[in-house]
């Protein structure tokens, strides 16, 4: 069945609901009766519902409404608010095609189906074939742009939970994060050359906690801190749980969906890490001998350096002046003496974001005020400090496209294995509880009234493969 898009939208809904049951009543195996259908299509509809139902929602893709119905074969499109002026329709496009001009052309054939999952779809993202073959589904530039979706400016908050049976990789997962094609790459370089258009994403992990979840934002839309990548990020400390590649069928995938996410609060600037629904407290310590944390630390000390109106002589004079990295640091929440002698005393203070190591020497009234060093021995990376807002591009061809499973980077290179059964962005800060109440959808240790982890759908697309 066909929903026509101009209908009222409860009036599409309730086409589209009928549609559902027409697809989920043929899977009755025999001696099963009505109600069986009727709770798979009520689950359906309470999980929808559950995520419809938080304010804030801007799109929600379940990968079971498509532009032609739930039961058609056209793109993916998305829930969101305002139905009849935006449905975010994911365009399948190959990446090594767009910017090598070397590849083919990508269909929703590139996007294998396992016909179950959290909302009873979800789209399998595998191993390059060929590294000039790199399925991605976007939402274009020229879609968004200054939309909803385009969660970027003064004040601007955002959150953003990704349904998913993690198989491998540790970079993108979803969001508005086109890396740019303009940096050296690892091996042909891209034939089209584009600065970088970040605003937000969700990774598994990258560097930070490979297989985990973290989520990077931009202010800049550029690197950040001196280096060639963006390095404001928050990391949950845990892992996702993980699926074998070739794990095939209903019962290996029952208890093998995550939930990452994260919530940007502007007004707290603070940028926090969810993974099934919790937010863990995480620090780095050891920052300049960590490859990936160790621009965090330089932005930090040339700040520190700047802020204390230190010699010339004792900072970077290349080091960008809006690079630097100044989390709040003006009541410490504890303090603790590492040594003292004389002339000298060495403390540890600990604020909200950062643990900084000090030395002082006395002044000329006898007491230890002179700051002569300073070290920041401790980051906290969730929640995050960032006290910026979301990069916002001035025009269409400054700004990023949505997509998801991918992200356009200068390399060609393998990236995620997953299957993604829901992504669903919100334009406000979400809270714990909220967080939670989206997990729980995945979570078989919720609670014993709670709907069952898995909903199935029949093959009905003549696209589905098996993962």
């Amino acid at each position: 069945m066909h929903t026509p898009h101009k209908l009222n939208p409860r009036v599409g809904r309730r086409l589209q609901t009928a549609a559902l049951f027409a697809v989920l009543l043929p899977t009755l195996a025999i001696g099963q009766t009505v109600p069986a259908a009727l709770t798979a299509k009520q689950n359906y509809e309470n999980r929808v519902a559950t995520v419809r139902g938080i304010p804030g929602l801007v799109a929600f893709w379940d990968f079971v409404q498509r532009e032609d119905g739930p039961v058609g074969t056209g793109k993916f499109v998305a829930h969101t608010a305002q139905e009849k002026q935006f449905r975010y329709s994911l365009e399948p496009r190959n990446i090594s095609l767009d910017f090598w001009k070397d590849g083919p052309e990508a269909t929703l054939s590139d996007f294998p189906l396992l016909n179950q999952g959290p909302f009873g779809q979800a789209v399998q993202f595998s191993k390059p074939k060929e590294v000039n073959d790199l399925p991605v589904l976007v939402v274009p530039r020229s879609v968004l742009h200054n939309t909803p979706l385009d969660i970027k400016g003064p004040g601007k908050s955002v959150s953003m939970v990704v349904w998913m049976a993690y198989q491998g990789g540790d970079h993108a997962i979803a969001g508005i994060w086109h890396e740019g094609t303009d940096t050296k790459p690892n091996g042909i370089p891209p034939v089209v050359k584009v600065r970088g258009q970040r605003q937000f994403a969700l990774f598994a992990g990258l560097a930070a906690n490979p297989g985990g979840s973290t989520v990077h934002i931009s202010e800049n839309g550029l690197a950040s801190f001196g280096d060639k990548y963006a390095r404001h990020l928050a990391t949950a400390p845990e892992k996702m749980r993980v699926v074998k590649a070739d794990a095939a069928g209903l019962s290996s995938f029952e208890n093998a969906w995550s939930c990452v996410g994260f919530v940007f609060d502007n007004r707290n600037g603070t940028l926090t890490s969810y993974l099934d629904g919790v937010a863990t407290e995480s620090w780095v310590e050891n920052l300049t001998s960590n490859r990936f944390y160790a621009p965090t630390e330089r932005a930090w000390k040339q700040g520190r350096l700047a802020k204390l109106g230190a010699d010339a002589s004792d900072r970077d004079p290349l080091f960008p002046t809006d690079q630097y990295y100044t989390p709040p640091e003006t009541t410490p929440l504890s303090e603790e003496l590492v040594s003292e002698t004389a002339d000298e005393r060495t403390i540890v203070r600990t604020y909200e974001f950062t643990k900084v190591k000090l030395t002082f020497q006395k002044d000329s009234s006898g007491a230890f005020q002179k700051e002569v060093g300073a070290s920041l021995i401790a980051l906290k990376v969730n929640p995050y400090w960032f006290g910026h807002d979301i990069y916002s591009p001035a025009s269409e061809t400054e700004g990023g496209p949505f997509s998801i499973g991918r992200v356009i980077h200068s390399n060609r290179h393998s990236t995620l294995l997953a299957q993604i059964g829901g992504v669903a962005v919100y334009d406000q800060p979400l809270t714990p509880e909220q967080m939670r109440r989206l997990a729980d959808i995945t979570n078989p240790k919720s609670d014993a009234s709670a709907t069952p982890v898995m909903l199935s759908f029949p093959d009905v697309t003549g696209v589905t493969k098996t993962p």
